[in-house]
């Protein structure tokens, strides 16, 4: 699984342990490797730390809290404070430490916190490009399932005479955060790389609701 996060190997090996401790396939080692490979395909346009946008990649889901709990929007913060400890206890310095740290806290969505450094830019549109696309809508289904919510509502599908409320029904989720995505990305190289997944999630959308 270590060669997935080429070139950081020997670090995936350190923190692979403290990053997946849950069962959300959602937020497992597979997302964990595909946010490297978006991260790491930015950073070689955009620069930035790759050690320390490895680090962030790696442990920036390692506190599992669920998507309807109220807890959610602290989950970056737990995050961020769990990863701070197990960089500590590997003998990373202060400075980088917070770096990661930073980073990881403003990646998340809920978490309203404004990314300020390269890193954390990169980051934040690695996390989202996994949110958008085929793979945003498989990630999308596979939560609402999790959460026990049905695939929409059958007397109004789309939400255009009711509130949308994505915890009750799946495809809400697109018009109340997917759909809006795209548009918030923080790089150039991450801007062009949403606009091919945006395109593919609306021509998803398009195709599910003509079905139903």
């Amino acid at each position: 699984m270590t060669e997935r996060f080429e070139p950081y190997q020997t670090l995936a090996a350190a923190l692979l342990p403290h990053a997946v401790q849950h069962d959300d396939g959602a937020h497992d080692a597979a997302h964990l490797q595909r946010v490297w490979k978006n991260a790491y395909c930015i950073q070689q346009t955009e620069g930035g730390d790759a050690e320390i946008l490895a680090a962030a990649v790696l442990l920036h889901d390692c506190v599992a809290v669920e998507k309807d709990s109220p807890q959610r929007a602290l989950a970056s913060w737990l995050a961020a404070e769990k990863a701070s400890r197990v960089l500590a206890k590997l003998g990373w310095p202060q400075d980088r430490i917070a770096a990661v740290a930073h980073a990881i806290e403003a990646h998340s969505y809920s978490g309203g916190i404004k990314p300020e450094s390269l890193e954390a830019k990169i980051l934040q549109d690695a996390d989202r490009l996994d949110s958008i696309g085929f793979v945003g809508v498989a990630r999308c289904f596979y939560t609402a399932g999790r959460m026990g919510s049905s695939l929409y509502d059958a007397a109004d599908a789309t939400g255009k005479q009711r509130t949308l409320d994505d915890r009750k029904y799946a495809l809400d989720h697109f018009y109340n955060k997917l759909l809006k995505l795209a548009g918030s990305f923080q790089t150039k190289t991450g801007s062009q790389l949403a606009s091919e997944r945006d395109a593919r999630l609306r021509q998803f959308l398009d195709s599910f609701c003509a079905e139903i």
